[in-house]
């Protein structure tokens, strides 16, 4: 069972709670009167300053990419044509559970930050995009008892890692396939019906709506992350926690201590062996690590656990994945994959870590989304941290690499709370 707790420090100025968890953490969705009761839906009656205020805390999204929150909003506030806002709830990382948890939990604190998305930059559609069924259900409710205002849809979408690509999104939108499409334009230049649109994950869109509920913690709030935690044989758990938190901290207080190497960010950061816990729960630092934040979901592998297995369980799950439309992303996962798969049982050959090497650094890039990348990222950071560990694999049997890997990603995949 997945657990749900905040790791913020008590007494932040402006705020007494947990500020996305919301005074405790609801086992069913919370209702219109509760978030009234904190202050939601309040009116904004200074749009300038909001966005003035997202900016000088820095807030980023909270998708993966970690792209500056009001460029984007300036950016679809700027281009021609009425706007169309998007609250995006489709995680594809299996590894990862906070965006499925707001939208059960606390439909209303996304639905007002879609609102004030809206009011930001001009638009009078907004869409929620999902593919659970327990949270349509609960943002269904939450737009019936809504105060009126903004016309918002609800569109599904099937669960896989591309469909919450920002271009597959606004295909789905558009009747088409959840599949990502060429790049430019971007959905901030054409997106829904060729308007500008906003594409924002849902917990970015949370953190504006408790930015505009509590302005004296702006900073908190946007320094604050969700992120997902799991492995090492500890229990799986959805925290709240400070920018800059050190991983070692992670993994001890949700009782993953044992942990030797975790894998980052979802299947998109890579993976971690010595040095991991000095890593600070930080976009810029751990970019400059090598490795990237994404979706905040951390995996941590145990003295037990051999990184060559998780590689190969996590390429071979993006090779299933992919969306078959680049040839260079099909045969690039293809290889990555294959070629681990044999390391793991002992039967590559003596080129597999130099083809291994050769592919991890030519990839990145040559696809129409991030699936690519982030394959060549897990094969590159398991050379660069486990030096040698893919010869140690030849001709030897790895108890922890024993039997085929999973392509469905069930080492990874987390409940949600």
């Amino acid at each position: 069972m997945t657990g749900v707790r905040s790791l913020l420090p008590e007494g932040q100025p402006g705020l007494l709670v947990s500020p996305v968890f919301g005074a405790e953490p609801y086992r069913d969705a919370e209702d219109l009167a509760g978030y009234l009761a904190v202050g939601g839906y309040a009116p904004l009656t200074a749009r300038d300053r909001l966005l003035d205020r997202i900016a000088a805390v820095g807030l980023r999204g909270r998708g993966g990419a970690g792209f500056p929150t009001a460029v984007k909003l300036s950016a679809v506030r700027d281009a021609p044509g009425r706007p169309v806002v998007v609250a995006n709830g489709e995680e594809g990382e299996p590894g990862s559970v906070k965006d499925r948890w707001l939208l059960r939990h606390r439909p209303h604190l996304i639905l007002d930050g879609l609102r004030l998305a809206a009011a930001l930059t001009g638009a009078e559609h907004g869409v929620v995009y999902l593919s659970d069924t327990r949270a349509e259900q609960a943002v269904r409710q939450a737009l019936a008892e809504r105060l009126a205002g903004l016309r918002v849809d609800v569109v599904r979408t099937d669960h896989t890692y591309v469909a919450g690509e920002e271009t597959a999104v606004v295909r789905r939108i558009e009747g088409g396939p959840a599949l990502p499409t060429a790049k430019p334009p971007r959905p901030f230049e054409a997106g829904v019906g060729g308007a500008p649109t906003l594409v924002a994950n849902v917990e970015t869109l949370a953190r504006i709506a408790v930015m505009h509920a509590c302005p004296d913690a702006a900073g908190a709030v946007a320094g604050a992350h969700l992120v997902t935690l799991a492995g090492a044989g500890g229990a799986a758990a959805l925290a709240e926690v400070p920018a800059g938190t050190h991983l070692k901290i992670l993994a001890d207080l949700c009782g993953h201590g044992r942990a030797e190497a975790v894998l980052l960010g979802g299947l998109f950061g890579g993976l971690y062996g010595a040095g991991w816990t000095d890593l600070p729960l930080d976009h810029d630092l751990l970019q400059a690590a090598g490795g990237a934040l994404g979706c905040g979901a951390l995996h941590f592998l145990g003295p037990d656990d051999c990184p060559v297995a998780a590689a190969t369980e996590a390429t071979a799950y993006l090779a299933a994945q992919s969306a078959r439309q680049c040839g260079v992303c099909v045969s690039g996962t293809g290889a990555l994959a294959g070629t681990l798969a044999a390391v793991a049982r002992g039967e590559a050959g003596d080129a597999a870590a130099d083809k291994l090497h050769r592919w991890s650094r030519q990839l990145p890039g040559r696809g129409a989304c991030g699936l690519l990348d982030a394959a060549a990222r897990i094969v590159s950071t398991l050379l660069a941290h486990f030096p040698g560990r893919i010869d140690a694999h030849r001709g030897a049997t790895c108890p922890a690499c024993a039997g085929p890997a999973p392509h469905d990603g069930r080492r990874f995949t987390v409940p949600v709370p």
